[in-house]
């Protein structure tokens, strides 16, 4: 178990999961952090990686760091979200082992899950059919990042662990229409249709799929959760056990928005994976549940996010 002085490396501490758990560690009274920015330590250098593990010498890493985007990043950059992050996980989790890290957590995605694998997505699904096409690269590279923990378990005794989170939101999220994921993508569509008056907003696909969204600062909370409580070989799920279509989440997110305009559908753009809802039943009977309603928290998001900025006259991405 960590102690409240001991040494922890939080590995992409300014993007959105890493910076929940930072808030989340500082809360608790931790008090040995460990944090660089990519432009101090580039993750995909191997020889970056030794000297700062050399140097440094973390007790517990919270491997958060990670290229991530929506379906048309994922889809556009595909070489880019396997190399990278073939890279950073790779020299994370070797120099962990090299250096005798306690413990390790290692933060994947539900898109690890073949595309048309029974619902509710369990652990055991894990490559039993084919990957959805937009994402394999990045899903590709979160397996390869699953197996290397089971592995540096079975062959060196590392404690590292690997969780499986469903879809994210809550601040630091990224607003660039162009990389974005469902969440940040409608609510930045919704407030700047508002803001210019702009009659119909459009959504990406068909509005089916079916989607389950955990607020970071949830992820967060179980992260310093399983830390402290999960050692077992095999990855685990991380969810809130509901879901919801993405024509309501647009409809929700409109209403949170306060906009007044009508919703279109473009059909001819990819829905992606047709649903992807987590069985979160291992995790909960370890003690833990989500605490944050999807409504309160996305109204929370928007409010921090969007009306904060546009007080102040900064709402630029």
């Amino acid at each position: 178990m960590m102690e409240k002085s001991s040494k922890i490396f939080v590995a992409g501490h300014r993007g959105m999961v890493g910076s929940a758990i930072i808030r989340k560690l500082t809360a608790e009274g931790y008090t040995n952090l460990v944090v660089r920015t990519s432009a101090e330590l580039d993750l995909r250098s191997q020889s970056s990686v030794e000297t700062f593990f050399e140097s440094e010498k973390p007790e517990y890493v919270f491997l958060a760091a990670a290229k991530v985007g929506g379906i048309m990043a994922n889809n556009t950059y595909r070489a880019e979200f396997l190399y990278d992050n073939l890279l950073i996980e790779s020299n994370v989790i070797h120099q962990g082992y090299k250096h005798g890290v306690k413990k390790l957590l290692f933060l994947g995605s539900s898109c690890i899950y073949p595309k048309m694998a029974p619902q509710p997505l369990k652990e055991s699904a894990l490559l039993s059919g084919f990957l959805e096409e937009t994402n394999e690269p990045y899903a590709i590279a979160k397996i390869a990042g699953i197996k290397l923990c089971e592995n540096y378990r079975r062959q060196y005794g590392c404690n590292f662990i690997s969780a499986m989170p469903t879809n994210l939101y809550g601040p630091n999220d990224n607003y660039d229409l162009k990389s974005s994921h469902v969440v940040p993508a409608l609510m930045r569509k919704f407030h700047e249709a508002k803001t210019s008056g702009t009659a119909s907003v459009e959504i990406w696909g068909t509005g089916t799929p079916l989607r389950e969204f955990l607020h970071v600062d949830d992820l967060a909370n179980a992260s310093l959760f399983l830390m402290d409580r999960y050692s077992d070989l095999g990855f685990i799920n991380v969810g809130t056990g509901h879901e919801i279509s993405i024509s309501d989440l647009a409809a929700l997110i409109k209403n949170i928005v306060g906009y007044q305009g009508a919703i279109s559908f473009d059909s001819t753009k990819p829905d992606g994976t047709p649903r992807k809802f987590m069985d979160v039943s291992r995790l909960a009977k370890l003690g833990w549940t989500y605490s944050i309603n999807l409504e309160e928290g996305l109204r929370s998001v928007y409010e921090k996010t969007f009306m904060t900025k546009a007080e102040h006259n900064k709402f630029a991405f």
